[in-house]
C-alpha cells in the first residue's frame, strides 16, 4: 500500500535511527524507516517540537519492537528463544501476548497461520530468480512445521530442536497498534500512522477523510485504488515485490504451511479495514493463503475489502 495520495510522500529516507519533519500541504509528516519500510506519522499542523516529539516516540517504539522480535538479531528475544531450543523458558509479558496470539491465530485459521512455517525461507529465495527448491528439500522441512509441536502455556515455551519462529507475519501491525493506542490515549488531534503501508487512523483531519492510495502490483507507488479512512486501520498483503518467476509461471511468497509450496490461485493483493490493524493485517494474509477463494473468506468475515487480481 502506498502512502496517503493527497499527502506527498518522502522522496529520501532518513537513516537509520533518524526522524525527519516534511510539511506535506495543511499537514506534518514526521518520516523514519524501521522493519524494511517507509514509515511515516501524519499530523494537522501544529507546534513543530509537538510534532517531532510525537513522531519520535513512535519511531523509537517501532525500533523497539523491530530490535526485540527481529529474526536478524542476535540480541532479539527470537534469537534467545532459538539459542535454547529444547529446554523449557519463561518469556516476559510482551513475548507471551504474541505467543497466546500466535496460537489462536494457528487454531481459528486450522493450521494456515503459523509462525513456524517460516523455516521454508531455508527452501525459498524470493530475490526475482527463477530457481525452485526441490521436492526432497521442501519434505525436509514441513516435519519441522506446526504451532501444535510448540510446547506453549503462557508464560512457559518449548521450542524443539531444529524448529523456529517468527512473527514476521504480525510484527508490523503489533507495532502499529502500539504505537497508535499509546499516542492516542495523550492526543486528541487527528492524527495516522503507517508502517510501510499498514496504517491507522484516529479521526479524519479538517480537510476530510485520509485519503490511501493501494499500491497496484508490480508497480513502484503507483496507485491502483484511492481509499478514503476516516478512522480504523487498514492493511494490505500481497506479492508484488516478491517472487519467483519460474517456466512462465508466477511463485508468490505466501506459502501454505501445510503443503510448503506457494498458495494456488491467491490474489495479487487483499486490502482489509478493520478497526485495529492487527486484525486487519491477519485478515488479508489468511485471504491470500485461502487462494482462489480468498473473495468467499473474506465475505464471511464481514469486513469491508478490496482485491487486486
Amino acid at each position: 500500500m502506498a502512502p496517503p495520495a493527497d499527502n506527498g510522500s518522502p522522496t529520501t529516507l532518513p537513516a537509520p535511527g533518524t526522524v525527519r519533519l516534511e510539511p506535506r500541504g495543511k499537514m506534518l509528516a514526521v518520516v523514519f524507516a524501521a522493519m524494511a519500510s517507509p514509515c511515516e506519522v501524519l499530523l494537522p499542523t501544529m507546534d513543530q517540537l509537538k510534532a517531532m516529539e510525537i513522531g519520535r516516540f513512535v519511531a523509537e517504539e517501532t525500533w523497539r519492537i523491530e530490535k526485540k522480535f527481529s529474526r536478524y538479531r542476535d540480541d532479539s528475544v527470537l534469537a534467545w528463544i532459538h539459542r535454547n531450543r529444547g529446554r523449557e523458558l519463561t518469556v516476559d509479558a510482551e513475548t507471551s501476548a504474541l505467543l497466546e496470539f500466535a496460537r489462536q491465530c494457528h487454531e481459528l485459521s486450522e493450521g494456515l497461520f503459523d509462525i513456524s512455517s517460516g523455516i521454508l525461507r531455508q527452501a525459498w529465495r524470493f530475490d526475482g530468480s527463477s530457481g525452485l527448491p526441490s521436492e526432497a528439500t521442501i519434505a525436509k522441512l514441513l516435519p519441522l512445521i506446526g504451532f501444535e509441536k510448540i510446547a506453549w502455556r503462557a508464560p512457559r515455551l518449548l521450542l524443539p530442536e531444529d524448529m523456529e519462529i517468527d512473527f514476521g507475519g504480525i510484527g508490523k501491525e503489533y507495532a502499529v497498534d502500539r504505537a497508535y493506542e499509546q499516542v492516542a490515549a495523550v492526543l486528541h488531534e487527528p492524527f495516522l500512522i503507517n508502517l510501510g503501508g499498514d496504517l491507522r487512523a484516529n479521526r479524519p483531519p479538517a480537510q476530510g477523510a485520509w485519503q490511501i492510495g493501494v499500491e497496484r502490483p508490480d508497480t513502484d507507488r503507483d496507485a491502483a485504488l484511492l481509499l478514503s479512512l476516516e478512522h480504523g486501520a487498514l492493511a494490505t498483503s500481497g506479492d508484488s515485490h516478491r517472487c519467483i518467476v519460474h517456466d512462465g509461471k508466477r511463485y508468490g511468497h505466501i506459502l501454505n504451511p501445510r503443503t510448503g509450496w506457494p498458495v494456488v490461485d491467491a490474489p495479487r493483493s487483499v486490502t482489509v479495514a478493520a478497526s485495529s490493524c492487527t486484525e486487519a493485517g491477519l485478515l488479508a494474509t489468511l485471504a491470500l493463503l485461502h487462494g482462489a477463494t480468498a473473495r468467499s473468506f473474506l465475505e464471511e468475515q464481514r469486513v469491508r475489502f478490496w482485491i487486486l487480481e
